[in-house]
């Protein structure tokens, strides 16, 4: 078995559901007709440089992984119209959210991959994401599901051969076992480092990281949000 396929057998599943509610006939026209248009390819020959995805030409390349409800998604490509963001999520009903708003607001610098992020990143080339975001994955609280958790060291590796030196990671999550196992397995081999200075940088967000759903579901149930930011450094 080659090694892509061994990896593809060792991603245990990292999210909950696929689907929610049964789809609209708007939301069917939308998944049948306008993700066609944004799906990220899957050739690893198209995927070689990721800027020739985006038309007109993008400056960088951000990757949001587990983009939820398409909130900090839309945002930031609305923000940054000359960066090309590729979003990732396996819900369909958050998939179709983003659809939607690129749809009625012709939004031209979002790629989207309806699935699990992993096996993208495996075949994104060395060096060639500015930013990726990973915002509230799911935490797996229960102790005999922690090897579910997306942040694995693995995962962490396989984003940082991906992310260029200089490059920014953004991690949020509102549960503090994970929140130690996160900053554990991002400084783990080296290839990041923290960019906080003083308690206030990881526990308040930046103007620049717009709120989530997932963040004001914390803030109801009165849990604390973490917010990471880290620096990819020059070495492998």
């Amino acid at each position: 078995m080659s090694q892509s396929g061994q990896s593809l057998e060792r991603d245990l599943r990292s999210y909950g559901r696929r689907r929610g509610r049964k789809p609209s006939n708007r939301q069917q026209t939308l998944w049948s007709e306008v993700l066609p248009r944004i799906a990220l390819p899957l050739d690893g020959e198209e995927l070689r440089h990721p800027q020739r995805l985006f038309s007109p030409p993008v400056r960088d390349v951000w990757l949001e992984i587990g983009f939820g409800g398409g909130e900090h998604l839309l945002w930031q490509a609305r923000q940054h119209p000359d960066v090309g963001i590729i979003g990732c999520e396996p819900f369909e009903d958050g998939v179709i959210k983003v659809l939607s708003a690129v749809a009625s607001e012709n939004v031209a610098n979002i790629r989207v991959h309806a699935d699990d992020a992993r096996p993208l990143l495996r075949q994104l080339p060395d060096g060639s994401l500015g930013r990726v975001f990973v915002l509230f994955p799911d935490p797996w609280p229960k102790r005999r599901h922690h090897k579910r958790r997306l942040l694995s060291s693995e995962t962490v590796s396989d984003i940082a051969r991906a992310m260029r030196p200089g490059a920014e990671l953004r991690i949020a999550t509102d549960t503090g076992g994970y929140a130690w196992a996160i900053l554990h397995a991002v400084l783990l081999r080296g290839c990041f480092e923290w960019t906080a200075t003083c308690a206030d940088d990881w526990r308040w967000r930046p103007s620049d990281w717009p709120a989530t759903r997932y963040e004001a579901k914390a803030l109801r149930e009165h849990r604390k949000s973490y917010y990471f930011r880290f620096r990819r450094l020059d070495r492998r």
